[in-house]
């Protein structure tokens, strides 16, 4: 009997391995269906790619994005929510469908439920149900990132839109100065495909390019790197530049695709986390394997996600940003790129509609009003508090009934 029993509990094992896997492709693919779609909505606003095209890209940015910068937030989420237990395979498959059910709810609904707040909420809810120890420190540092969100996207939104709004800054300025920015802070994105010469897992184009120069630091500051990053933003501001002299309309639609490329790779980095995080410890400690095999589970489900689920949001959103104006739009997602690459280089799991919300109300008081009613704001407001206090109380529950059915 003991053989029976021990390839009984073999199986039992390996159905809640399939199990958790599948529900967290699911996740993955809920995300890239809807978390994803933005960036490239001001684009099919403004003409400047077809519906059909922004789809096939966001995928293949967003599952880029998943592999090479989601390990940080991934780890976050699968082991730094709770102190002194690791998250059971039945664990994450009940942190996981308690996630993919809130998603699901704001889909359908047209509620403003945010996928990070879910998660984050389902993981400490199971965590806690496990008979682990709030990890203090880390809901402080979440806490304080997602409640400096709104004013700082928001204030970034502000400062984007009035500089594109002045009469005295040309457009032939105004747009290359922003994508300058943009790309002194791409060639310091880390990446896990590229080496860092001070041994960390990820690098930057800046800082692998300044390791073959033989340069001073003054104050700390690696000055071949501050090279390297002014070179990127002279490259960004001259390409746009040559654009906008040519055609002011072409220059701006240009701006516009490769901003929401950079924010769909970006929202992949972020977003997949959510996906893979509660799969960490089954992943990496049960099962042995590397953490690119979990990424690459993850991107594939936000692949498909994209491909399969990403054309109809889009249709519906691109009318959305077709009505703030493709200036609005671009004042939106800069933060947006800039907010998720801080959160994902800090491993803070992250709401895009926090951010693009936000981002939209400061882009409009630019104008002289948010374009989005009080009522409006206070019901997100509400519904992001509601699905993080629920979703906890949700994944403690979820994971006690689990294990009183199984035994466990």
């Amino acid at each position: 009997m003991t053989g029976l029993a021990a390839a009984v509990t073999g199986v039992g094992f390996w159905a809640l391995v399939v199990l958790a896997t599948v529900t967290g492709l699911v996740t993955a693919w809920a995300l890239g269906a809807n978390s994803n779609s933005p960036p490239f909505a001001p684009a099919i606003g403004a003409n400047a790619i077809s519906t059909m095209r922004a789809a096939f890209l966001i995928g293949i940015l967003a599952a880029l994005g998943a592999l090479t910068q989601g390990g940080a937030i991934s780890e976050t989420v699968g082991a730094g929510l709770i102190d002194g237990v690791a998250i059971t395979s039945l664990a994450a498959t009940a942190g996981l469908l308690t996630a993919t059910a809130f998603m699901a709810f704001g889909v359908y609904t047209g509620y403003p439920v945010p996928a990070a707040f879910a998660t984050t909420g389902a993981m400490v809810g199971v965590g806690l149900s496990l008979g682990g120890d709030p990890a203090i420190d880390t809901y402080r540092r979440i806490a304080t990132f997602w409640v400096l969100v709104p004013p700082v996207s928001g204030g970034l939104a502000y400062l984007t839109a009035t500089i594109l709004r002045r009469d005295d800054i040309p457009e032939t300025v105004g747009i290359p100065l922003l994508a300058a920015l943009v790309g002194a802070i791409v060639a310091n994105v880390r990446l896990a495909i590229i080496p860092d010469p001070s041994g960390g897992e990820q690098g930057s184009i800046a800082g692998y390019l300044a390791g073959f120069v033989d340069a001073p630091t003054v104050a700390s500051v690696d000055l071949a790197v501050v090279a390297v990053t002014l070179l990127a933003a002279a490259g960004g501001f001259q390409f746009i530049r040559r654009r906008t002299q040519q055609s002011v309309d072409r220059g701006v639609r240009t701006f516009l695709v490769l901003l929401g490329s950079l924010v769909a790779f970006s929202s992949g980095g972020s977003q997949v986390g959510l996906a893979t995080g509660p799969l960490e410890n089954l992943y990496r400690v049960e099962l042995g394997l590397p953490s690119l095999v979990l990424l690459a589970v993850g991107a594939t489900g936000i692949l498909a996600g994209a491909w399969m689920g990403a054309p109809r949001l889009l249709q519906a959103t691109s009318r959305e940003y077709a009505q703030l104006g493709i200036r609005r739009s671009i004042a939106a997602l800069v933060p947006g790129f800039v907010i998720a690459q801080t959160a994902i280089a800090l491993g803070i799991p992250i709401s895009f509609n926090n951010i693009i919300i936000s981002g939209v109300i400061g882009g409009g008081l630019a104008g002289g009003s948010a374009g989005v009613s009080r009522r409006k704001i206070t019901v997100t407001l509400a519904f992001w508090i509601i699905t993080l206090v629920t979703s906890v109380a949700i994944g403690f529950g979820l994971y006690r009934a689990f294990a009183l059915a199984l035994g466990a």
